[in-house]
Parts: structure tokens; sequence; C-alpha cells
């Protein structure tokens, strides 16, 4: 399985497990377990490359101090080879809940003292929650025994951005976070909203060093992670970064630390505290020695996403350096002190990016006194709306706000992008173009129509401190107008079709190619077949051609990126060397979105990273491997793996059959057409019986359907009309080529099936290397060369309707409805009925018009 799918087991199996336990809990659980899995498996690899053998490590034990001493200096902690993960699993049956516990109290004592404020305390919340796993030792010793058989398979080495345990952690958070409600904000930010913010952080700090990071409500880390990942992107070097967290809840800071060491982070440059960030700030120090432990917290960047509007205590806080310089925060709003908080902690050239509601842009009173000091001494960088309902637990509109302590403009830069998201079940998630887009707006400060704009200090001031951002930037769309004399006279009003002055720019002949005036305000279609005109035009025609010029040796370009360098290729650093690519292509070629065509390679290299982690990690094998297809299936009322065939581990089987198998295939595929062409023909001959036929033993009770043995008796009796049996027969007939096809299809399915899985395992180097082309370049490239065609189609549809717009006016309707009331009221003249019919037929046609 690749990390995705194995994601998808631990979460579906987990979800399954938690049985009455809420998904806020319970992820305490199963995380907690990965995470000492993660430690004694640290420990096993360590050990072994030190020369201890299978047969050696029992002696490993806490009785043997220097090798205690010897396992903590070098990894900051201690686990005898009795309380190992792997010992748990080798126990079987033997193994009891009393292990876990009494493993969880050693670790705690075998700390490293130099390594405490990492470790101390971490499995607090696992360690105090085993109970509720169960009513009894035996229940609780079943319910950890499933969750360490499975987590058993979570690789926990990191090779070479084999990321499989940062990936299922982070995505069990997540799968966790959308089960969890409103509590799911006190320990997750979207994965989507991490990666905006660290695009825009890495951007500010990519030509520095050593870096130090800091998020003073850190959930579970993840903020801080993505930062670092997309920080050492551009410095290349993962310990050049210092992490700083802290979090008020026990269980959540637990979290933030796992993760932070599970990521492979030196346990020196992870400084953590479990404390109340607005009543207990930074600079650290012990009680024991606070002289010699104070350490002053400025830092390169802060990252944040606290808790939205709750309340705290602003009493006593006038003169903390944090607050004075601007004010103090509502107390039943605290949003104004943690980004004042966040502000105070960066350097002089240093960035912060905080996750806030929409209301501390206009909200007045003290948070809008503070709002007006920010503005004024010049520290709002940028504001970024973001999509309703983006977060879990959480509907309410949010956004990113950007500051700085020094910064050379004036000016606000304010996006609006709110309207860029896809739904996802019940919530919105940025894609990467949306995230991409953002960050190019905001890195580069562009001015985009309806999107962003810089606004200046004075029209701020102007605007009396307000920053709603619909004031500065209306994303909405133009509402549909109607032209009153073209929807009585006809005609297409200029001014609608400069609306599409973009295309006309591109194409500029265009216009005067499809339309002709009719007046100086009004034009009308020039020619017959719009859409044909726009594709065989001259400017539509060059425009194509230097589109495909730019991207005509893609499809080499990435050949030699992926292909050729699959094995030594950095993967993390792959997808931005590509986008840039294609970015540059499309320089200078109008009306293309460059977003639009980096989200077809996002998500294509979703697929394809996964392919090349595992070829780096299982070398160039791994294409010509098949794993057994294990699927549940229902047995004594549970559910069970059972192994239905085989699927490719990187080469997926209908690939392979389109491309090596396909005579085996098509003929496979007549015969599944014929099955369903055959279920079509009984209900045809089914509708061919009348109502008193269908009574009879032959047909069932539903009247839907045949039922063959009864078929077999009639057509044996000959008792009935001529008609109905040769309706009969012809049933018959069919249902024995249907057996024989079934049976037929059972066969050579199996044979295909396995003819595949004998072809992908002799597959020679440049047959594998063909089908990699095939799955992860050429979809990519049709899907990028398709791209001028969406768009002409998207320009003919908008003439089209244009022209459809107006071209029934209302003069047109009421001829019409003249002259059929006109026909209506001769009609009546050839009517006869009463007296009284006469006169309503004579008060009808005068109503009509007529006499």
């Amino acid at each position: 399985m690749n990390k995705q799918q194995l994601a998808n087991k631990i979460w579906e199996s987990a979800n399954k497990m938690r049985s009455k336990i809420e998904a806020n809990e319970y992820k305490d659980y199963i995380l907690g377990f990965i995470f000492y899995k993660y430690l004694s498996d640290q420990e096993l690899s360590f050990l072994k490359k030190n020369d201890y053998t299978d047969e050696y490590l029992p002696t490993v034990t806490e009785d043997d101090q220097e090798t205690v001493k010897w396992v903590q200096t070098s990894l900051g902690f201690f686990i005898s080879y009795e309380n190992l993960f792997s010992t748990w699993l080798n126990m079987g049956k033997d193994f009891d809940v009393a292990n876990v516990r009494d493993a969880l109290s050693a670790f705690n004592r075998l700390i490293n003292p130099s390594h405490e404020k990492v470790f101390v305390g971490i499995f607090d919340t696992l360690q105090t929650g085993l109970s509720k796993l169960g009513g009894t030792s035996g229940e609780q010793t079943k319910a950890i025994r499933d969750l360490i058989y499975l987590i058993k398979d979570i690789p926990m080495d990191g090779r070479q951005d084999y990321d499989t345990l940062g990936f299922i952690y982070e995505y069990l958070i997540s799968m966790f976070a959308s089960n969890a409600g409103k509590k799911a904000g006190e320990f997750y930010t979207p994965h989507e909203v991490s990666l905006l913010m660290s695009e825009i952080v890495a951007h500010h700090l990519r030509d520095r060093k050593e870096i130090k990071i800091y998020d003073p409500t850190s959930g579970s880390g993840s903020l801080l992670i993505n930062i670092g990942k997309s920080v050492s992107k551009h410095t290349g070097d993962d310990n050049n970064i210092i992490y700083y967290a802290q979090e008020l809840k026990a269980n959540t800071y637990n979290l933030t630390r796992m993760n932070l060491v599970m990521r492979g982070i030196l346990a020196d440059n992870i400084k953590t505290r479990n404390g109340d960030t607005l009543e207990e700030d930074w600079p650290y120090f012990d009680d024991s020695d606070p002289v010699g432990t104070y350490e002053p917290l400025y830092v390169d960047a802060v990252v944040s996403n606290p808790p939205y509007s709750q309340n705290w205590d602003p009493a006593n806080k006038e003169s903390d350096p944090r607050y004075s310089r601007f004010g103090l925060a509502p107390k039943s709003k605290a949003d104004y002190a943690f980004l004042l908080h966040d502000l105070f902690h960066i350097k002089p050239d240093g960035i912060m990016t905080i996750v806030l509601p929409h209301g501390v842009l206009f909200r007045g009173g003290e948070e809008g006194e503070i709002r007006k000091n920010l503005i004024e001494q010049n520290h709002i960088d940028a504001i970024i709306g973001l999509p309703a309902n983006i977060f879990f637990g959480t509907g309410i509109p949010t956004i990113i706000m950007v500051l700085r302590q020094k910064r050379e403009n004036t000016d606000v830069l304010i996006v609006d992008a709110s309207k860029g998201f896809e739904k996802v079940g019940k919530n919105n998630k940025l894609r990467s173009s949306d995230i991409r887009r953002i960050a190019d707006a905001v890195t580069e400060r562009r001015d985009i129509p309806k999107y962003s704009r810089k606004v200046s200090r004075d029209e701020i001031r102007q605007n009396d401190y307000n920053l709603n951002i619909p004031r500065y930037v209306d994303s909405s769309e133009t509402a549909e107008s109607w032209d009153i004399y073209a929807s009585m006279f006809g005609g297409i009003p200029n001014s609608e079709l400069d609306n599409l002055s973009e295309f006309w720019r591109a194409f500029p002949s265009l216009r005067s190619l499809l339309f002709k005036a009719v007046s100086s305000e009004y034009s009308e279609t020039a020619v017959d077949d719009v859409k044909t005109a726009i594709k065989t035009s001259a400017d539509v025609t060059a425009f194509r051609n230097n589109y495909e010029n730019a991207f005509a040796d893609i499809t080499a370009f990435l050949e030699s990126r992926l292909l050729n360098n699959m094995e030594n290729m950095v993967i993390s650093k792959e997808e931005s060397v590509l986008s840039a690519d294609i970015f540059n292509r499309l320089i200078g070629i109008p009306l293309i979105d460059p977003y639009e065509a980096f989200q077809l390679l996002d998500d294509e290299w979703n697929k394809i990273s996964v392919d090349l982690e595992m070829i780096q990690t299982e070398g160039f094998e791994a294409v010509r491997k098949v794993d057994p297809n294990m699927i549940l299936k229902k047995k004594d009322g549970k559910d069970i793996e059972v192994q239905d065939g085989y699927i490719g581990h990187v080469i997926p089987f209908e690939l392979v059959q389109s491309v090596y198998l396909s005579d085996e295939t098509s003929t496979l595929h007549e015969k599944e057409n014929r099955l369903t062409e055959i279920a079509s023909d009984y209900e045809e001959l089914l509708d061919s019986l009348d109502e008193e036929a269908k009574n009879g033993d032959f047909v069932n009770d539903d009247k839907t359907a045949f039922v063959a043995a009864e078929v077999k008796k009639a057509l044996k009796a000959k008792e009935l009309e001529a008609e109905i049996l040769d309706v009969l027969k012809k049933y018959d007939k069919l249902n024995t080529e249907e057996k024989a096809l079934k049976t037929a299809i059972k066969k050579e399915s199996a044979a295909l099936h396995m003819k595949t899985k004998e072809t992908i395992e002799n597959l020679t180097d440049d047959q594998a290397r063909g089908l990699l082309k095939n799955k992860w370049i050429d979809n990519l490239t049709e899907q990028i060369a398709g791209l001028p065609d969406k768009l002409v189609n998207a320009l003919a549809a908008k003439v089209l309707a244009l022209s459809e717009k107006y071209a029934v006016t209302f003069a047109s309707v009421e001829d019409e409805i003249s002259q059929t009331e006109k026909e209506l009221s001769a009609m009546i003249d050839d009517l006869t009925g009463s007296d009284f019919d006469m006169q309503g037929l004579k008060e009808l046609q005068a109503l009509l018009g007529g006499v």
C-alpha cells in the first residue's frame, strides 16, 4: 500500500474501533500509541546500528545503567527491551494493559534531564485515558491490542521524503478534526490554510541561514511543521530552524511535542511550553534558576490560529509591553490580544501571520482603537479574506492578517480570496491553485481586478480605519442587465460586447469578423456558425500556434525531469521546478490562466509523487511489483480482510491492459457489452406481452422479469398461444446465451487478470518507463494541450448567449400574440351554441380584438 492507502485503512479501522468514544478523545489514544511506536523503533534502530543483535537485545534493561545513560545521551530517552513496541507485538496473548501502564511510567522516569522539556509528561493523556478503552482490564487489553496491531505497519524510518509517518499522523489529525465538531478548533488548522501561511512566511525568510519560528497557540504543531518544511525548500537545511511552541490544553500540548519530534526535528531545536499565552508570556525561565535560564524570545516569524473571540482578563495589563503601545482588547474578545502578543515577539525584520474572525476588521470600541494604532504605526502588511466554512467546527468568515515590525511601504494589500475553493463534504477547501494565487498576490503585492488591491493609508483613514474587505475590493459578479431598446427591437448592445474586451484585445480582428453594426450603439452577428467562425479565425489560429509552440517540448522536458531523474530527484522541491516551467511557458500568452494550468499539474503531481516515493524507497523494482488486493467481507457479523486478486504496486492493471493486452481486453469488453444488450432485450420481450400474458407463471409476481424455470415448463407443455410461445423461445435462447457469456466472462476475466499480473512482473525497463510515461506525463500534457479549446469554447458560449439574448424581441412576441388572437377570433365565427353561448363568445372576440 502507498501512504494514502495505508492512512485510509488505519482511519477507517480506527473510526470503527473507537465505538462510543468521542473522536476528540480517541485521537489522543491512537496518536499516543503511534508516537510510542516511533520512539521504540528509533531506539531499536539505534541499537541495531550499534551491533545489537536480536539475541543481545533482551539484555537492554533498566538494570544496565551504563547502557541506560548511553541511550539517554544519544536519544534523550530510554526504553527497556521489555517495554519496546515490538516486544508488545511478540507477546501475543500474554500482552496486557499492565504492560502499557508500566512502560509509560518507566518512560517518564528514564528521560534524559536535558530533554525533559521535550518528553516529560508527553504520555500523560494516554496514560490517564487507558481506563476509557474498556470497563475491565480484559476489555482495555483487547482495545489496546487491536490498536497496536492496526498501526504496526506504519514505517518510521523517514527515508528520502518517504514521510509516511508524518503523512499518516497529519491525515489522522485532520480526519479526527472533521469528526470532532466544534472541538476541532482546539487542535487543528486545516492543512491548506497552514500551507498558505507557510508559503507567505517562507518567502520572507528565504535568504536566512538560521531561523526561529513561534506558534503561541500551537495545537497539533502542524503550522510550525509546514513552515519549517516550506523554509527548508529555500535553505536546503532542516536543522537550522528552532521551533518555539506554547499551548494551553495539556493533551493538545502533547500533540504538539509528538508531532515535532516525529518529523525528525532535533530535540535541541524544540522549545515548548504548556501555559496560557496571554497570562504567562515568554521569556521563559526555570523558577530554580531564573537568571541562568532567562531567554528573551524574539523570532523571525510567528504563526498562529488562536481561539476566536474568547474571553480573557485584561486587568492590570496596561503596562504589559505587548499591549502598551496599542491598547487592550475587550475582555469578551481576545483576538487583538493574541495578535499583539504575536507582533511583540517578532524581530524588526520578522513577519507574522494570524488567523482571525472577520469582525476584527471593522468592530469598534477598544478594537477599533487598536486597529487604528496598528495602521498608523504601519504594521499591517496584508489582509486575506478566506472562503466561509473553511475551518472544522465553525462556519464563520475568517481572515489571515500579515503583519511586520518594519515596512518600507505604507499601504495595506487587501485580498478577497473568498470565491476560490472546492467543496469537500460539508466544508470548503482551498485548492493548490488558490493557495498559489493568494501567496503570489501577497508576496508580489499585486493589484488584480476583483481580487486584490493596495490601499493607501489615506484611503483607510477616510474610511475611519474600517478594513472591511468589500469597502476596498469588490469581488462580486456583475449583475445581469437587459437593454430596453434591444429587448424591444433587437440587436446586441455594443456596451455588452465591450464586456468581452479581454478577448478582443487578445484577438484584435475577431470582433469585426463576428459582428456588424446596425447603428452606432448596436450590432448583430455577421456569421451563421459562431463557433466555427471563432475556431477558424486568423487570430485564434495564431493564438493556438503560439500556445502549441510554447509547449512543443513539454513532453521531453517532463521526461527528462521525471523519468530520467526519478531515483535521485528531491521530491519535495520538484513540483516547484515543474510549475515554474509552466508559468514561464505561459508568459506572453493571453487569456490562459496559469493557475488553472498549475492546478492540472498539482492534481497529477499528487499521484506522481506517491509513485516516486515508492520507487526511491524500494528501488525501480517497485514498478514490477503487484500487491494482494485486500477487501473487507462480512463473516459471522464481522468485517474480515480477504484477498480479491491483485493490484499494481505502481502501475495500474487497466493501463497495462490498454497498452499490452488490448486484444484480450477488447474481446472481454465485447462480451460484457453483449451481456448488457441481453438485459435490454429481456425488457423488450417482456414489454411485448399483454397484461393477461404477464399473469402467467413464467413472469414473476412484480411483472418485472421472466422466471427461467417456468419458461422451460411452458415451452415443454406447448399449451400457450403461438405468439407467446415465440416470445418465450426468444427469451430461452437469450437466457442460454447469457449463461454461456457469464461463464466465459468469468473465465476470461480471471485469465486476463493473471496475465496482467505476469505482464507487470516481467516488464523490461523500457516497457516500465513507457508505462510510467503514460501514467505520469501523457494525461497531464493532454490536459494542458486542451486549455485553448476550453477557452475558445467559453468565448463561443458567451457570444452565442449574447446573440440569443435579444434574438426574440418584445415587438415580435407582441406581433405573434396579435396574429394568434386574430386567428382565434376568426375561428369563433364558425362556432354555434345557445344564445348564452353566443353572447359569451362575442365578448371573448371583443377581448381578442375582434368585432
